[in-house]
């Protein structure tokens, strides 16, 4: 039996990208705009904070790349690009072995394919890559970067690419379907195993490189966002949004003892 414990104070409405980074650990609450440190024992911690939605982030330097609003930024620093309109929103977002920052967007009312997934070069440069998705999540990279693992989140799919050198992902190809949920936020750990938050099932799956389905461990908290392998514990995120009745541990930043470990966030570069 998985036993977890819960953070002390705040229930996020959209609690999201858990980040191990130098050491610490870091999310968002998406609809609030807000970087939050998550120091052990005690309540969330204000780092950062952006006039709308904050999708994600990614170290950059002593600073952060953010997908933030309606495009992606330097937190307190640079716009590098607008890229949507009042009816759509950056979401989940991560850096690459090579430096690049990942993120997609998505629109406020989920619809259908509205969503595109962009990356930015270390170069500044940021490139429409994957479009017709509705709520894109993660994505999460293997340890050498060339396979990029993708949620297609209103379908109940995890696609994977092979990527090349430079970046362009090759033909999708479907990894894993779940029938109860939505695959949500992604990591890869050290065994090269994905673990995925089941928005709606209440559940963490852990894959196989092939695909296979090797381990579920039940959230007490109806929908878990991201996750994030800290320090040999299992992170994770949920959210009360759309909850008429949240309980006791929705929107909970939650743990649990674990015996397998990751990298820390990869950090994002520009010249």
């Amino acid at each position: 039996m998985v036993t977890w414990s819960a953070w002390p104070g705040e229930r996020f409405e959209l609690g999201e990208g858990l980040r191990s980074v130098g050491g610490r650990l870091v999310m968002v609450d998406i609809l609030t705009g807000r970087l939050l440190d998550l120091p052990d024992g005690e309540p969330p911690r204000v780092l950062a904070t952006v006039d709308g939605p904050l999708g994600a982030v990614a170290p950059l330097g002593s600073g952060w790349i953010a997908a933030a609003g309606e495009g992606i930024s330097v937190l307190g620093g640079r716009v590098l690009a607008r890229l949507l309109d009042g009816r759509m929103r950056m979401n989940d977002g991560v850096a690459d072995p090579r430096g690049r920052f990942w993120a997609g967007s998505m629109a406020y009312d989920n619809t259908p394919g509205a969503g595109s997934v962009y990356r930015v070069d270390t170069d500044g440069t940021v490139t429409e890559v994957l479009r017709g998705y509705t709520v894109p999540n993660g994505p999460a990279f293997d340890a050498t970067g060339s396979t990029m693992y993708l949620a297609d989140s209103a379908a109940g799919e995890i696609h994977r690419y092979s990527m090349s050198p430079d970046g362009d992902p090759g033909p999708r190809s479907s990894f894993a379907r779940v029938h109860e949920g939505s695959p949500d936020g992604m990591t890869v750990d050290d065994e090269g195993h994905l673990w995925s938050a089941i928005w709606g099932a209440g559940e963490i799956r852990r894959y196989a490189p092939d695909g296979s389905l090797t381990q579920v461990l039940e959230v007490p908290a109806r929908q878990p966002t991201s996750v994030c392998l800290h320090r040999g514990r299992l992170i994770v995120t949920t959210a009360t949004h759309g909850l008429p009745t949240p309980g006791p541990l929705d929107g909970a930043v939650l743990a649990t003892p674990i015996d397998v470990t990751a990298p820390p966030a990869r950090s994002a570069h520009l010249t």
